[in-house]
């Protein structure tokens, strides 16, 4: 509908529709793939499942570059909503969680999956599956700040608010930025491929890091680097170097909020994941509107270009700082289904 609308009220109304049904989508694929992720690899399975973001935003740039000349913008919106077709799909193949089977009483579900998971279980009848997860009682936020958490979920919501402003804003004014500092328009759209390329390397690289050092001290150094590659861009440096910094800070924007997303997912105890990524990502949304609230800002203002690239970097080497407060000493331990029973559950015979 966003391809018909006619003015900026409908075309708000249309977003905010959108923006409804997408932005739900995230906390869930995030804590899916976490549950049925190997322990020792979640953070990469994190960042491989994240990577079709910027797969997807790689097209968008591909296409932006023939279809908004020769088509209009419009055209864009339409394309957009061919993913509505593999709905059916997700409907058949995609998993429910296999904490949700077992608290509705689906044993049969259940068992299928696990069978899945682990191809040496034998089902029977009779097998029923206890889940001895806590019960959430109450406002289920509440239980973000209870068992010394507190200062943790701030931290947790400062850098996602700081990760998706970055996303967001260099998402939609890396190309009209890169036309400011003097680079043709295509060149420009380019450059928002190479940020998408950065972002897959740092989701996949970083993941695969994380679970070996560590998702803070991975989260922490992409941060910063990231900053100190804004600040470079607005020197304008050589064609060659101009396109790996412009890769490393979509490594640093959206390669490290993937991450965030998994270290999120796996530092809460399992009843309250789901809702500590939603509201993570929930805080991270205002975010989402305040950076291409900045880039348009900083267009108008005209001020010299390095200034709007420091003006992206600020919110890395803060997201950086929040990071390096969480306290990691209070991250949930858990065990996966790798070859056994998740420990969370008891089989009865």
């Amino acid at each position: 509908m966003t391809g018909f609308a006619q003015g900026p009220v409908d075309f708000a109304l249309y977003r905010f529709t959108a923006g409804l049904g997408l932005g739900g989508i995230p906390p869930l694929l995030v804590v899916l793939t976490s549950e049925y992720s190997p322990k020792s690899i979640k953070n990469i399975m994190v960042g491989v499942m994240f990577s079709g973001y910027s797969i997807g935003g790689i097209l968008v740039s591909l296409l932006g570059m023939k279809v908004i000349p020769d088509l209009g913008w419009q055209w864009m919106f339409f394309i957009g909503a061919i993913p509505l077709l593999s709905i059916p799909f997700l409907i058949k193949y995609l998993p429910e969680s296999l904490y949700y089977y077992v608290e509705k009483g689906e044993y049969k579900k259940a068992k299928a999956i696990v069978k899945r998971l682990d191809p040496s279980y034998v089902p029977h009848e009779q097998d029923r599956f206890k889940n001895d997860l806590q019960s959430v009682t109450g406002v289920p936020v509440v239980k973000l700040y209870e068992n010394r958490l507190g200062r943790t979920t701030i931290m947790f919501w400062i850098a996602c608010f700081m990760g998706l402003l970055m996303v967001y804003g260099l998402g939609t004014w890396l190309p009209q930025l890169m036309v400011e500092a003097g680079y043709p328009l295509n060149s420009s759209l380019l450059f928002l491929f190479s940020l998408n390329i950065g972002a897959i390397i740092g989701s996949i690289c970083g993941g695969w890091l994380a679970d070996r050092i560590g998702s803070k001290r991975v989260l922490i150094s992409l941060f910063t680097f990231g900053a100190i590659c804004l600040i470079l861009l607005g020197f304008k440096p050589g064609s060659i170097v101009l396109y790996l910094l412009v890769a490393v800070a979509g490594a640093a924007s959206i390669g490290s909020q993937n991450l965030n997303n998994a270290y999120i997912s796996t530092f809460y105890p399992t009843y309250i994941k789901s809702t500590a990524l939603g509201w993570a990502l929930g805080i991270g949304r205002f975010g989402a509107i305040l950076g291409p609230s900045i880039g348009g800002v900083l267009i108008e203002l005209k001020l010299p270009i390095y200034m709007n690239f420091i003006s992206f970097a600020l919110p890395a080497l803060i997201a950086a700082a929040a990071i390096s407060f969480i306290q990691d000493k209070y991250n949930s331990s858990r065990s996966s289904f790798n070859g056994e029973f998740q420990q969370r559950y008891e089989k009865i015979d």
